[in-house]
C-alpha cells in the first residue's frame, strides 16, 4: 500500500508538469474555478485576480523568477541602492547536508528559496533536533514549487537553503506575535495601497487595508476562515515614506507586484516581491475592491 501511495504521488506530480508546461492556462483556469467558484474571462480579464492569471500565462516571466527567488532578489535589491535594507546572510546552502551549522547564530531563520512556508525560526541553536532539520530540508529541496499551483515562474527557480539574520518581533512599534508584514501593492512603479498582515501562525492571519495616507478601509475587506480583519487601525509606521519610495523603485517596469517589507527597530527591511498573490486567486478581498486594482494593471504595456 506504501508503494502504490509513493506511485500515485509521483503520477500526480508528472501529470502537473505536463499541465504547467503545456496546459498553463487550461490549469489555470480549472484552479481559479475551483478555488473562487467563476470562470477567467481570458480575452477581457477585469479584476486583479484575473490579470495576474493573464499575466503568468500569457507574458515573459524570467524576470519574475529571478526576483520572486529569496536569494537572487538580495542582489536586485542592492543595485537598487538598498542594501542597507536587507536582513544579514549568513550562508547558502544547494544541499541540506551541507549545512554548516556550527557557523551559525543562536538566532536565524532558514528558509528553502523558492515557494512559502517550511521556514525554521530558531530562537536557541542549542534546542535545535539538528538530524531532524536537516532531515526536512532535504525532502523541502526535493520538492519543486509552482507546479501544484501552476505558476511557473517559481517552478524555474533553482532551491538552495539560505539562512539570514532573525528579526526580533520585540522591537517593533505593534505589539503582535509575528512581524507585521506590510505589503504594498505596486502598479508600474507607483504604491497604490498597503496590505498589512500580524499575529500570524500557520494557518491565519489578522490583516487589514490601507491607503498611503494610511486611512483605514475594512470594508475592502473579506473575513475568511484564514484571514481574520483588524478588529482596530494599526498605528501609521514612522518609516512609512521610505517604505513606500523603495518599494515604487523596486518595482519600475512591471504591471503588478506586492513588495514586503518590516519594520524593526526604527529601520526598514526588505521581505520579498511576490508576482501572484495566492496564485491570482485571492478570496479575502472585496470584489469590487478587486476590480479597482485591477484596473490599474494596464495589459496594453506587456500585449
Amino acid at each position: 500500500m506504501k508503494m502504490l501511495e509513493v506511485l500515485k504521488r509521483y503520477v500526480r506530480h508528472i501529470c502537473k508538469i505536463f499541465l504547467c508546461k503545456y496546459a498553463l492556462r487550461w490549469s489555470i483556469s480549472c484552479k481559479y474555478k475551483k478555488k473562487l467558484g467563476k470562470d477567467i474571462n481570458w480575452s477581457h480579464p477585469q479584476d486583479l485576480n484575473e490579470k495576474i492569471c493573464w499575466l503568468a500565462a500569457c507574458t515573459d516571466t524570467s524576470e519574475w523568477t529571478r526576483l520572486a527567488n529569496k536569494y537572487t532578489v538580495r542582489e536586485y535589491v542592492a543595485t537598487k541602492g538598498f542594501e542597507e535594507n536587507l536582513v544579514d546572510l549568513y550562508g547558502r546552502w544547494e544541499k541540506a547536508e551541507d549545512i554548516d551549522w556550527d557557523r551559525l547564530p543562536d538566532r536565524f531563520v532558514m528558509k528553502a528559496n523558492n515557494g512559502c512556508g517550511g521556514h525554521l525560526i530558531c530562537h536557541d541553536k542549542s534546542l535545535l533536533d539538528i538530524a531532524s532539520e536537516t532531515k526536512r530540508f532535504k525532502k523541502l529541496l526535493r520538492k519543486r514549487f509552482g507546479y501544484d499551483t501552476f505558476e511557473p515562474h517559481y517552478t524555474r527557480i533553482k532551491p538552495c537553503i539560505i539562512a539570514e539574520e532573525l528579526l526580533d518581533t520585540g522591537k517593533q512599534a505593534v505589539v503582535s506575535s509575528s512581524l507585521v508584514d506590510y505589503k504594498i501593492w505596486c502598479f508600474n512603479g507607483k504604491a497604490e495601497h498597503i496590505w498589512v498582515y500580524n499575529n500570524r501562525t500557520e494557518d491565519s492571519a489578522e490583516f487589514g487595508i490601507y491607503d498611503l495616507d494610511w486611512n483605514y478601509h475594512p470594508e475592502w475587506a473579506v473575513a475568511t476562515s484564514c484571514f481574520l480583519k483588524q478588529r482596530r487601525p494599526l498605528p501609521k509606521p514612522e518609516t512609512l515614506p521610505q517604505m513606500i519610495e523603495m518599494a515604487e523603485q523596486l518595482s519600475e517596469g512591471f504591471p503588478e507586484v506586492r513588495v514586503d517589507m518590516y519594520e524593526v527597530d526604527g529601520r526598514v527591511w526588505f521581505g520579498e516581491m511576490t508576482f501572484t498573490s495566492v496564485g491570482g486567486c485571492m478570496n479575502h478581498f472585496d470584489a469590487d475592491y478587486l476590480v479597482r486594482l485591477g484596473e490599474k494593471v494596464d495589459l496594453n504595456l506587456v500585449r
